[in-house]
């Protein structure tokens, strides 16, 4: 392949050759009368042209190829002409959670060194604050007034812009990790990485041009584009998903007659619940994607009786290696339900084509190469490592998690998940919970996905999360518990009544009996993009702190 095609956004192109009048983008404008959303539209034609016009301005203003450029644009039409004008250039846009924390915000930004910036006025102004984060900025763009609508239209063209020659190992953008168990990683894409999820998302998922996509997760809706889909941004803000009113969503799935989304688990357990309550059902949903956390058997069988034509697939991955696996619900709540309330683990499926996945003894440091790495046998639970075309090499500027996380092997980059699991007879993968939230005790550690499905199937559990509390290797396990509206126990005797239906529930979980402490709270801290990876580690300090030294006697006193 020549170097002019390897740059990924030649599928727009593409895609605007083959489908000029298709409908690229839908954004959101208002809510009408009778509840259904006003939507600007864009076909691809013209996404492609504007896309362009995006890089001649970009490239007017001083951008130029292999710059690192921070993208701080709302979801929609224009953070996608914005993410693809800049790969047209050879730019290498950066993208972090809006919602994180500012401190970690500046961390971020400070690391990744950005010469410039493609933002929303108030993202503008604030890169203007004289702090170290902002110190390498040189270049403001500001994105969705009526002046860059404007330049546009001063930049746009009929004739196609040539595409920056790039080759596949070039760096393409620096998208950061959620942080939901440590500090926000950059991880690095290359132009064939990006290339490679293109392909392995339509091919496992068997998604084809012409449907119609609704992802609640902003960057997953740049891979539309590529796949000759049209991108129905949805009514919410990204900073704040669990905030959004699910009704308009609704409105717009069944309107625009969407065939695939993508979410969490929270965001749809809201959809879902929704829908129930008013007997409403999505007909045209064909697949649904979710992830980012366990999903729970009830909302699977709610999603199953609101979308009854839709497939649902749980696949598991990371930024740094998306998909890895996947599997579908039909599997989930057949024979596979039983063993994952028994402690077996979330079946998360089987490798998707392309990748490869093994379990391998646990290590705390580094490993020099795979054959330093001891593999575990079926059903022995181990630390999950992915390989494949998609799994990228390094962190962006943290040598030393690069060398944690990764794991090499000639060609090959073997990325370590920070997950226990293991495999079974058939090659199915079961997921255990992240590494750094077992639980560890003097008699073994506790993983949390062992134990927590038992109690999750409780009616009145919204959440629950295991936790250690104390320190080193005798922590004592402990459940949070989060229930449902209406189910806080009011006092020491509903408390106790609430925890003995807990423990009739795990009854058949051989872990549930070592979990001697059971705390209750109204909402438990989960992270900005999913809304449900639940911040275990936040919650074993607080507890930790509130219950002393003997947390059985002094939650008795």
């Amino acid at each position: 392949m020549s170097a002019s095609r390897s740059n990924v956004a030649r599928h727009l192109r593409q895609a605007a050759l083959e489908r000029p009048d298709g409908l690229a983008t839908k954004s959101p404008l208002s809510v009408g009368p009778d509840g259904k959303v006003v939507h600007t539209l864009h076909s691809f034609r013209s996404l492609d042209q504007e896309s362009d016009a995006a890089a001649r301005l970009f490239h007017a203003e001083g951008v130029i190829e292999g710059m690192r450029v921070l993208l701080a644009v709302r979801p929609g039409h224009d953070l996608i002409v914005g993410m693809f004008g800049l790969l047209k250039l050879g730019a290498i846009p950066i993208a972090i959670d809006p919602g994180m924390p500012w401190r970690s915000l500046l961390d971020c930004i400070q690391r990744s060194h950005p010469e410039a910036i493609v933002g929303i006025r108030p993202a503008t102004l604030l890169s203007r604050l004289p702090l170290p984060a902002f110190r390498s900025l040189r270049i403001r763009i500001c994105v969705g007034t009526s002046h860059w609508r404007h330049q546009l239209h001063q930049c746009h063209s009929a004739a196609p812009r040539p595409l920056a020659d790039v080759q596949a190992n070039a760096p393409a953008a620096i998208l950061f990790t959620s942080g939901s168990t440590g500090a926000p990683k950059g991880v690095g894409y290359t132009h064939g990485m990006f290339d490679a999820q293109i392909s392995m998302v339509r091919d496992t998922f068997g998604i084809q041009p012409g449907e119609v996509d609704m992802t609640m997760l902003p960057l997953f809706a740049l891979f539309n584009p590529a796949l000759g889909v049209t991108t129905i941004t949805p009514m919410l803000d990204p900073s704040q998903p669990m905030a959004a009113d699910p009704a308009p969503i609704v409105a717009a799935l069944i309107t625009e007659k969407v065939t695939t989304s993508f979410g969490s688990p929270a965001i749809w357990g809201k959809i879902a619940d929704h829908c129930d309550a008013r007997n409403i059902n999505l007909p045209s949903l064909r697949r649904l994607l979710i992830a980012g956390a366990p999903v729970s058997g009830e909302l699977l069988t709610k999603l199953r009786k609101v979308a009854p034509q839709c497939q649902i697939h749980t696949p598991y991955g990371a930024t740094e290696c998306l998909p890895a696996t996947t599997i579908e619900a039909a599997e989930l709540l057949g024979a596979l339900r039983a063993p994952t309330l028994r402690g077996k683990g979330t079946c998360v499926g089987r490798p998707v084509k392309g990748v490869e996945v093994r379990i391998i003894r646990e290590t705390d440091g580094a490993i020099a190469s795979l054959e330093a790495a001891q593999v575990c046998a079926p059903g022995e639970m181990g630390e999950i490592i992915v390989t494949g075309p998609s799994v990228t090499r390094e962190y962006d500027a943290l040598p030393d998690a690069t060398r944690l996380a990764k794991i090499p092997d000639g060609e090959k980059t073997w990325h370590r998940m920070g997950d226990l699991g293991c495999l079974d007879a058939d090659g199915r993968i079961f997921f255990l919970g992240r590494r750094v939230e077992r639980v560890r005790t003097p008699a073994g550690s506790l993983p949390t996905e062992a134990v927590e499905p038992a109690f999750r199937q409780h009616p009145q559990v919204a959440r629950c999360a295991l936790i250690g509390l104390g320190v080193g290797n005798n922590q004592v396990p402990a459940l949070v518990v989060e229930p449902k509206a209406g189910y806080f126990p009011a006092n020491s005797g509903e408390r106790e009544r609430f925890i003995a239906t807990l423990r009739v529930a795990a009854k058949d979980n051989p872990w549930a009996s070592t979990v001697k402490v059971f705390v209750f709270q109204q909402a438990l801290p989960v992270d900005v993009r999913h809304n449900a990876k639940i911040h275990r580690l936040q919650l074993a300090k607080e507890w930790t702190v509130k219950l002393g030294a003997n947390p059985l006697r002094n939650l008795k006193s």
